[in-house]
Order: structure tokens, then C-alpha cells, then sequence
């Protein structure tokens, strides 16, 4: 099998390493960045339109460039190394996957565009109080009206859905609460009468919000997917999302492992640096296999991210979401006790790359989570 990149992609790759690393080389850069009205820099995000970045997941029949889940991974391990607070992942990756897998020909022409050129940003609202990491977990009611639908509950955590121009709202239209069946998808307008959003900066330095339904109506054309049946369209993007996220982590235990070497090389005790130490030696290096097997799950998880097999996708992904879980928590915490506490502190990178990793090790399920899936579907794990 080929590992190696295509020429396109080599392209791809130094084109957004360049594009973050000049808008994120400097720390101080992202504190501007996230001092904008919805949490980042429009003007990057326009870059990223420039670069064809957001047309990347959407099929060249639809405008877009026809990239897959290897193309995604490039962009996602140069937005963990900058620790880049843009909504990729929100809009290009969860609502590119929901409206290129599920969208009708009507709303694509319609959405696609605008994501395209960086006007439209989207949010996937489907945390919910009680449903913790399980996306068939739906209380949020949605009610037939005559020949649409009217919407009542809330959504948390909505990653960037402060900002979002379009919510993609998974909603219960048949069934029990913890049931398979019965969910259904909807793109809402925000600004349709009923919704409130409530946003908020998380602690990784994003922006998240609590979302409102009150009486919201929509109508047959706002469904995304087929209505009842839009939990395996969920599973389906989540699980590239994952595959993403995979990618976005050893991002950053790359460069938290590079700082923290750095830190190594010119921190001195007993008039020589701490790196000449044989024992913070080992420790460093135990750093760098973690990240190596990071990137092996990581590009594991990108080849089966769109597997057809649901089964086999839901199983590699987890298991890849399971090992880079580990080595996240081994490397953040690694980093912080070499660095001291310098490492704690809101002025330096590390911290914030720790807080980072955290976050991504319990999105879309922790470790246990994953670990789970994986015995489910009869592959073994050892747990620790």
C-alpha cells in the first residue's frame, strides 16, 4: 500500500502549513484572532476560501475540488499544529459531510456555494444534556404541522453555532428518546422565530453555544436526509469527523513535543541543560513514539473514514479515536511535567496545546467510549 503523498497533495500540505504557520507563528497572533466578533479572523477564513480550502470535501459536480478524508487530514494536523481557532472542522468537515452525503440537489446549489466562498459557516447542534457521547440520544421534539415540522428543546455546546449561518438540528419526529429510529435532520436558519443562541468561549480558547428551540417551524424542505432515518447519515460524517479530529491531535503533539524538546535544550540546572539528562531523555522519546503511533491510527482512520461498510468504518475509526486518545493525554501530560510550570501559564503555548488536546480526547467520546465500540463489533483492545 502507498503511504506516500500525490503531488496535489504535497501542494495542499506546504500551501496551509505556510497559510497557519504565518498567521499562528506568533501566540500573540492567536489571542488577535480570537478577539474577533464570532472567536476568529474573518480575514484568514477568507485566505482559506482563496486556498480552495472550503471547497475541498464537496464534489467537483457541485463546485467543489473532490478532496477525501486524506486531504482533510492535511489540513487538520496543520490546524492542531497552529492551534487554529477557524471553523473547519464545523462547517468544512461536519457540514460539508451533512450536505454532500445527505443534501438534496436543491439545497446544495443553494448552501454550497456560499461555504465555498467563505460567506456561509455552519454548526452541527446535536449535544444534548442527557446524551453525552450517544447521537441517538434525542429528546429535541420535532412535531408534524400540516406539511412541516415544529421544533422545541436544546442543543449544547454547539461548536461555533454562535456565529454559524445554518444549523444542521437533529430533532425526534417517531419513537422514544434512546431509539434508533425515528430522528430526522434539519437545516434552520437561525434567525428563523423561536431559535435563541446563548455563545460562549470554551476553555480550549473556541467558541461554543447553547441553542433554544421554541416553537420553531420548518418546512419538508428544510429536512437534510430522509425524515426518521437520519441517524446512519449522522453516524456516517461524525465518523469522518472523528477521522478529522485524529488528524487535528497529532497536529498538535507534534509541536507541544517540539516545544517541549526546545524547552529541554535551553532550561538549565546544575549549569547544564536539562536535556543532557538521560532520564528526561527517555521521557522525550517515549513522547516522540506516542505521536508516531498517533499519526499511524490517524492515517488508518482517514483511509476507512468513508469505508461503505458501516460495520468496519465504525470499528477502524474508533479504535484509531482510541490509541490517538492515549497518546494526547501521555503527550499533554508529559509536556506539562518536563516544562514545569511555565507550562501552566495563559502566556505560553503549551498549556493552551494541553487544553486543546483535552477537549479533542472527549469529542465525539472518550477513550472508554471508543474502546466500547470496538469490543461491540468483536475486535480486541486491551483496555488499561
Amino acid at each position: 500500500m502507498d503511504f506516500d503523498l500525490t503531488e496535489e497533495q504535497r501542494l495542499l500540505k506546504d500551501s496551509i502549513d505556510r497559510v497557519i504557520g504565518d498567521a499562528y507563528g506568533d501566540f500573540e497572533q492567536r489571542r488577535r484572532h480570537q478577539a474577533g466578533p464570532h472567536g476568529y479572523s474573518e480575514a484568514l477564513w477568507a485566505r482559506y476560501a482563496e486556498l480552495g480550502l472550503l471547497m475541498l470535501p464537496f464534489d467537483e459536480a457541485d463546485g467543489g475540488l473532490g478532496g477525501g478524508p486524506v486531504e482533510t487530514m492535511l489540513v487538520m494536523e496543520a490546524i492542531g499544529r497552529g492551534l487554529a481557532v477557524e471553523p473547519f472542522l464545523s462547517t468544512a468537515v461536519l457540514g460539508g459531510g451533512f450536505l454532500r452525503l445527505g443534501g438534496s440537489a436543491a439545497q446544495r446549489e443553494a448552501l454550497i456555494p456560499a461555504v465555498a466562498e467563505g460567506s456561509l459557516t455552519l454548526a452541527f447542534a446535536q449535544l444534548e444534556a442527557q446524551s453525552r457521547y450517544d447521537l441517538h440520544d434525542v429528546a429535541t421534539a420535532a412535531r408534524r404541522d400540516g406539511g412541516g415540522f415544529v421544533l422545541d428543546g436544546r442543543k449544547g455546546a454547539v461548536l461555533h453555532g454562535g456565529s454559524a449561518g445554518r444549523l444542521i438540528v437533529s430533532a425526534r419526529t417517531a419513537g422514544g428518546r434512546r431509539d434508533r429510529e425515528g430522528i430526522t435532520l434539519f437545516l434552520l436558519d437561525p434567525a428563523t422565530p423561536g431559535v435563541t443562541r446563548r455563545g460562549s468561549a470554551t476553555q480550549d480558547g473556541q467558541r461554543a453555544a447553547e441553542i433554544t428551540l421554541d416553537g420553531v417551524r420548518l418546512g419538508a424542505e428544510d429536512v437534510l436526509g430522509e425524515v426518521d432515518h437520519g441517524l446512519p447519515l449522522m453516524e456516517q460524517v461524525v465518523d469522518i469527523a472523528l477521522a478529522a479530529l485524529c488528524a487535528e491531535a497529532v497536529g498538535a503533539m507534534d509541536a507541544l513535543r517540539d516545544l517541549t524538546v526546545d524547552y529541554l535544550k535551553t532550561r538549565q540546572q546544575f549549569g547544564v541543560a536539562i536535556g543532557s539528562f538521560q532520564a528526561l531523555q527517555h521521557r522525550a522519546a517515549d513522547m516522540l513514539v506516542s505521536g508516531e503511533q498517533a499519526r499511524s491510527m490517524a492515517l488508518y482512520a482517514a483511509m476507512m473514514a468513508e469505508a461503505p461498510d458501516p460495520a468496519e468504518r465504525r470499528a477502524a475509526v474508533a479504535a484509531a479515536k482510541a490509541q490517538v486518545n492515549r497518546a494526547a493525554r501521555h503527550v499533554g501530560q508529559e509536556a506539562v511535567q518536563l516544562q514545569g510550570g511555565i507550562a501552566m501559564t495563559l502566556e505560553y503555548k503549551a498549556g493552551h496545546y494541553f487544553k486543546r488536546l483535552t477537549v479533542l480526547e472527549n469529542q465525539f467520546g472518550d477513550t472508554e467510549h471508543h474502546l466500547r465500540a470496538v469490543a461491540a463489533a468483536d475486535r480486541l483492545v486491551e483496555a488499561e
